[in-house]
């Protein structure tokens, strides 16, 4: 994925531009996925029977629109964290490369993978913490919506009313979730791109980027789901009283699994890895695009 030839810049705006892209057409599964961890929460009754119930209540209740509620906010997230992550990522994986050019191995892509979502969730978390709430919204009785008109309005009234720190909440497990995505994401599509390649049915074109960021998306949900349904309670969560719902991640996935089941941890599942899968190839299709785009044009 890495290319010498790209300058460092551009690194860095291939990669937001094509998360950016790629949020365009996934954008509804985000906002499934979220209304799917939130359904439960605190042991009441569950929204939503399946993703496909979920579905249809929002278009019921809201209007077909409402499943692209938050995606100003999806654009801010990829601009700065999609942004962030793939830059270092491919500025590290290049580091890594042998003068031979013999790529790294999988152990030090994924800590090169880790590393970099790190940085990007850290720059990423105040548009994190705007698009939970802005998918999240419709799900709230009317007198407790927060009726954010844009991600703009959403970090202003968020400062203005809770904080600068607000913006930054769940950082921790956003961050750590940052780190399972990124290690098995960006380190399994290279090991899987390099492996597809490597048994001569494959050619670096679409279909194989195809293949290797499916098998990438269905790694990363496995893992990261857990973390992942931390962050975004701890995002979505009110203080009443002074008194937050959830005191840390460990204490959101105890109270998961005490009210709710161990299974409740991958609550969502079906959504998130039809959101992440698609999210992921069109992510590295766009990337791969416009690197060879930038040679065909510019070299």
């Amino acid at each position: 994925m890495a290319d010498k030839d790209v300058p460092k810049y551009l690194k860095f705006v291939f990669g937001g531009s094509s998360g950016m892209l790629a949020s365009c057409v996934v954008q509804p599964l985000d906002l499934l996925k979220n209304r799917m961890q939130l359904s439960g929460v605190g042991s009441a009754k569950k929204e939503y029977k399946t993703s496909f119930h979920a579905i249809r209540s929002i278009v019921a209740n809201e209007g077909f629109f409402a499943l692209y509620n938050g995606l100003s906010a999806g654009l801010l997230r990829q601009a700065t964290y999609t942004t962030t992550r793939l830059g270092i990522y491919t500025w590290l994986f290049e580091m890594a490369t042998g003068e031979d050019g013999k790529p790294p191995n999988f152990a030090t892509k994924a800590g090169l993978g880790m590393m970099a979502g790190v940085c990007g969730a850290f720059v990423g978390t105040p548009a994190e913490v705007s698009l939970i709430r802005m998918t999240s919204d419709g799900r709230l009785p009317l007198a407790e919506r927060r009726n954010y008109k844009s991600v703009i309005d959403a970090l202003v009234r968020i400062v203005k009313e809770e904080g600068v720190a607000t913006l930054w909440r769940g950082a921790i497990p956003t961050m750590g979730r940052a780190a399972v995505v990124n290690g098995a994401q960006l380190a399994s599509y290279s090991q899987a791109k390099q492996t597809l390649l490597a048994t001569k049915y494959f050619e670096d074109n679409i279909f194989c980027h195809f293949v290797a960021s499916m098998f990438s998306g269905l790694v990363t949900t496995i893992a990261s789901m857990p973390v992942d349904i931390a962050k975004t309670r701890i995002q979505n969560m009110k203080i009443v009283d002074g008194v937050p719902e959830y005191k840390g991640t460990t204490d959101v996935l105890l109270k998961v699994i005490r009210g709710e089941g161990i299974l409740a941890l991958w609550k969502g599942f079906t959504p998130y890895y039809a959101r992440l899968g698609p999210h992921t190839v069109l992510t590295f299709v766009f990337l791969e695009q416009m690197n060879k785009a930038y040679h065909e044009y510019y070299k």
